[in-house]
């Protein structure tokens, strides 16, 4: 008996030690940001699916960090993006987070006045390897996915998941003009074509890359010429999450067409469950808004150069979406 309660003491002081620890820790974390304002470019457009978890990784990250994070919105427009970089830069904050849409040359004088004034800068969501290896030691990093990786292996996972075969017709709908940006789309199309399925493409316009919900009577028109489509791919979060949408108007059944795309959304985990969406590389945009703020912190805070951190490795279909589908309804997935 007297071991037993030498025992329970023993355990109550260690778990004492631990939840004092942990109390101290988290306030030397909400330490590490205090007094910083950094400025965070979302990408799309106030409370567009994808950007809005974007921006809830990073309001975490500020909250837990003490910092202030002022949110500027793009529309995914690269020519905005560039002009919101401008602003934010005149506002003299700590640090700026920018998606990569524009690429290197637009934004490698801008990235460089900026660092020049003591202004940490890091990217997300897309890449920009240039700024990227020559800055990285002044903190410059990446958090998001290799665009044309995640291209190659969405439909490589497709291909073998399906059992696509050469002649199969798959229609591709993305970016593939924009620099970096437009990897993705590439990858997809070169690991179909390379596997024998004749690919048909169409460009993503500003009009719905804004507004992903005008895509429904082209993607109607598109099917209707090409009834025998086998699968569809969508690179672009937004318009994924309308797919099941598109496919309805379109009068396509549940399981008739496959649909792949990127980025869950609660409309997506949906989707999937109604069997108009079939896999979905997830990129985890939580982390790609969380971790920027951390990475500026812990740059201004201790001079950490700049971390290349990959996000997305996974996918998400129906076998695990019932584990996933609240999680993005919270908007964390």
């Amino acid at each position: 008996m007297r071991n037993s309660c030498r025992l329970a003491l023993a355990v109550m002081c260690v778990l004492g030690m631990f939840a004092a620890t942990t109390v101290f820790a988290a306030e030397k974390l909400e330490q590490t940001g205090k007094g910083l304002t950094i400025y965070f470019d979302v990408g799309g457009a106030v409370g567009e699916p994808y950007a809005t978890v974007v921006q809830n990784g990073a309001a975490q990250a500020a909250a837990d960090l003490g910092c202030e994070v002022k949110f500027v919105y793009s529309d995914w427009d690269p020519q905005v993006m560039v002009e919101n970089f401008k602003k934010s830069l005149a506002a003299k904050p700590d640090g700026i987070v920018v998606m990569g849409h524009p690429g290197d040359d637009a934004y490698a004088p801008l990235i460089s006045e900026a660092i020049a004034k003591g202004i940490v800068v890091t990217a997300t969501d897309t890449e920009l390897p240039g700024l990227t290896a020559a800055n990285q030691s002044k903190g410059f990093g990446y958090a998001g996915v290799d665009n044309k990786a995640r291209g190659i292996a969405l439909a490589s996972e497709a291909i073998r998941r399906f059992g696509l075969a050469k002649g199969d017709k798959a229609l591709v709908w993305g970016l593939k003009s924009k620099p970096t940006r437009g990897l993705s789309t590439v990858g997809i199309i070169e690991t179909l074509e390379k596997a024998g399925l004749a690919v048909g493409y169409m460009e993503i316009t500003p009009e719905i890359d804004k507004d992903a919900s005008l895509g429904a009577p082209l993607m109607t028109a598109a099917l209707a010429a090409n009834p025998d489509t086998k699968v569809v791919f969508m690179d672009h979060g937004a318009l994924t999450g309308q797919l099941e949408n598109f496919f309805r108007a379109a009068g396509v059944a549940p399981d008739k067409i496959i649909g792949c795309g990127f980025s869950l959304s609660p409309a997506t985990a949906a989707a999937i469950k109604s069997g108009y969406v079939d896999l979905v590389g997830d990129g985890q945009p939580f982390l790609q808004g969380y971790l920027p703020v951390l990475q500026i912190a812990l740059t201004k805070k201790f001079g950490f150069s700049g971390l290349v951190i990959e996000t997305g490795a996974g996918f998400v279909h129906k076998d695990n979406i019932d584990f996933i589908a609240p999680l993005a309804k919270k908007g964390l997935r």
